[in-house]
Parts: structure tokens; sequence; C-alpha cells
């Protein structure tokens, strides 16, 4: 599947601002089942000075400058993306006891294992928790397959909590969205990583889109699309990371496109910066995820 993306993003501010150095997760990820042919950013105003670089877990950032007065600031962000189908884990029940995966997990020290170790740890915004471990054992009981388990609980999730945009933000601790039954797709991942993790397993959080369509007999609305976000859940050296997505209950296939991963939502904010002056601003978002011809 070949897609086309536009992400718009643009700020209004009550009074000039004076300069601003921005920060910016929007560019695709390339991966064996992913590859980006183009990538383009528009700035308007041009910005003073601009550059890119991978981050620590090897996602694309970019950074730029504006240091002229401007009373707003427009960031588009172009994407064209090429997404495979992702090779099937093996048959749920197939894949290894979870509590195998978590004494590997904690024990060895070989590069594979510590790569997924890092993921093991509470983060910034994602804790450690009972809670969230009694939550989560009720999905991974003993010697249950990994992958058949971490399955179970994206549904549970998915049936249990409501998804309502009015319930959250982005500032919204986890223990609030477990409490309260009621999120976004942030919300979700960020809880389903908080049991993962909190039964010693390595869970990482992965920001993108998701290919969305129109009900049936309705056209569809051009800049109507989300950012999206999902988790990855290490299975162990064979198996790798497999993808959940709670929001929908699935495994993402080709309707899903990865900008990247990291510990959580602060290490994938798709825009973020500092600015002098502005006084009151607004953010207005658009997003676009269009299909183009396979001869693009």
């Amino acid at each position: 599947m070949k897609y086309r993306i536009t992400h718009t993003t643009k700020y209004n501010y009550s009074q000039p601002v004076g300069v601003c150095h921005n920060k910016i997760h929007l560019a695709a990820r390339s991966l064996p089942q992913q590859t980006v042919t183009n990538f383009h950013l528009l700035i308007k105003p041009d910005a003073f000075a601009s550059t890119c670089q991978k981050d620590y877990f090897g996602n694309r950032v970019d950074y730029f400058s504006i240091q002229e007065p401007h009373r707003s600031l427009t960031v588009t962000a172009t994407s064209n993306v090429e997404v495979r189908p992702i090779p099937r884990p093996p048959a749920f029940t197939a894949s290894p006891p979870w509590e195998d995966v978590a004494q590997g997990i904690a024990k060895r020290r070989d590069e594979l294992s510590l790569s997924a170790f890092q993921f093991s740890f509470a983060s910034r915004i994602v804790p450690r928790d009972p809670a969230y471990s009694e939550f989560a054992l009720a999905s991974f009981t003993k010697g249950r397959p990994i992958v058949e388990a971490g399955l179970d609980l994206t549904r549970r999730i998915f049936e249990g909590f409501k998804y309502d945009p009015r319930a959250t933000t982005v500032s919204t601790p986890v223990g609030e969205v477990f409490k309260n039954r009621a999120g976004v797709c942030q919300d979700f991942a960020h809880l389903q990583i908080a049991c993962l993790r909190s039964i010693g397993l390595a869970a990482r959080y992965v920001s993108g889109y998701l290919r969305t369509l129109p009900p049936p007999g309705k056209e569809r609305l051009i800049g109507n699309d989300q950012s999206h976000a999902w988790l990855a859940l290490y299975c162990g050296d064979e198996i790798g990371w497999v993808d959940y997505d709670p929001t929908n209950n699935m495994i993402p296939a080709t309707d899903h496109i990865t900008i990247g991963w990291g510990q959580d939502y602060s290490d994938l904010c798709p825009i973020q910066g500092v600015f002098i002056g502005g006084g009151k601003n607004r953010m207005d978002v658009s997003v676009d995820v269009a299909t183009i011809s396979p001869d693009v």
C-alpha cells in the first residue's frame, strides 16, 4: 500500500513571536516492511536555520529556528510511504511462555536482550505499579504463550475502556486513565505498556498514522485523519517485536504507518519547542493519509 501523508500544524499568536526553536518528529521511519520514498518539510515563515539527525532510538528528528517577528507559524510535513504486509507472528499458541521471555530479558546480557531490557523500566510518563500488574496477569496466566496473552490484554483494554477525546489531555496520568476507563489512543498505548512493564516484559511506545475509511456512502474528507499511537511487545529472540493496537483491538498491518518509537509519548511529541513573546496562542492540526497509485 502506498500513501501520501500531509501533516499540517498551524500556530496563531495574539502578539508577535520574536524567536522560536522547535523539534519535530514527523518523518516516517524506514523499516523492513516500510519504505519512505520522499519527505518534505515546509516551514512558514522561512526557518533561519534547520537540521536533522537520528535520536537515541534511531528516529529522524528535525530541528529549526525562526529569528524574525511572526504572528503565525505553519509547519507542513509531506511524506510518500510504501507499507508492505508484515510477516504474521507464528500461531499464537506457538510463541514462548511469557515468563520465559521476562526471565530472559532480566537475566541475559547479550545485545538483543539488552536492547529490549531498556523498555522494561518505568519511564517519565509510564509507571510500574501493582495495580497494573494485577490487571495484566488476568491475561498473562501461568505458561500462556506471550503473543496470545498480548492480544488478550489488547482486547480487554479495547472492550473495557471508552474512546473519548474529551476525557484526557496529553498530560493526563496513566493512573487517571486506568481509574476512569476512558481516553484516546495515546492513553491506551501508555496503559498497556504500563501493564506489560509491571510484569517484567519489554514494551515500547509507537507513534504513527492510521488510514481511516469513511462510512459507507460518504465521501472521504481531506485533512480529517489523525496521528495515531500503539505499542510493540518484545516476544523473544525468534519472534522479536510484535505491534498491538488497543484502540482498535488488532495487530497493525498495512493501514498503520510508523513514525518511530520510544519509551513513551515524550520521546515522540510531533512538535515541541520554545518561543519568546506570542501572548496567547492557538494550534490547529490537519492530517491527511491518502492512498496513491502503485505507479507513483
